[in-house]
């Protein structure tokens, strides 16, 4: 039908499904224990949210509806590709996923602790980062007192191990 025939007011604006964390292509889904749990918690906390709606208007209902399912098919996609890695699996004298790691920044003199983890558990809040991000991946593979080159943009950063525990 030709839109000369749809009354403006007919017309309903699409819903849009936030994406997931950026996981780049070809890498592998890792997750730790505690995200794959993160994981499971929040496709329970989603179906429990799609059984508990209850709107009047039909419009909404469907559009939430709609919403709740998109966020459920991406979310299972998510944990169907998740490959758990245990951090007590990994060399405890080496930056690798999971490491809790603590750095001192020479350029700038500050101390800063990270924790290296998978793209759906990252929080900067919550001083976790992606093992998908530069600083992670300048980090990973160092030891406990060496000094790292990071750069970033233009800048150049030296970065010096001060932990690393698991």
């Amino acid at each position: 039908m030709s839109r000369g025939f749809v009354r403006e007011g007919d017309q309903e604006e699409p819903v849009v499904i936030p994406p997931r964390a950026i996981l780049p292509d070809a890498a592998i889904n890792y997750v730790t224990p505690v995200g794959k749990l993160e994981l499971q918690e929040e496709l329970t906390d989603l179906e429990k949210e799609l059984s508990d709606l209850k709107n009047e208007n039909e419009t909404d209902l469907r559009r939430s509806q709609t919403l709740i399912h998109g966020k459920i098919k991406l979310l299972k996609e998510r944990l169907a590709s998740a490959r758990v890695l245990n951090p007590e699996d990994q060399a405890q004298d080496e930056v690798r996923f999971g490491a809790l790691v603590k750095f001192k920044n020479l350029t700038v003199n500050s101390v800063q602790e990270l924790s290296i983890v998978g793209v759906d558990e990252a929080d900067v809040a919550k001083r976790k980062i992606a093992f998908t991000t530069p600083i992670a991946r300048a980090l990973a593979g160092s030891k406990k007192d060496e000094v790292v080159t990071f750069k970033l943009g233009s800048e150049t950063r030296e970065l010096k191990i001060l932990s690393i525990s698991y």
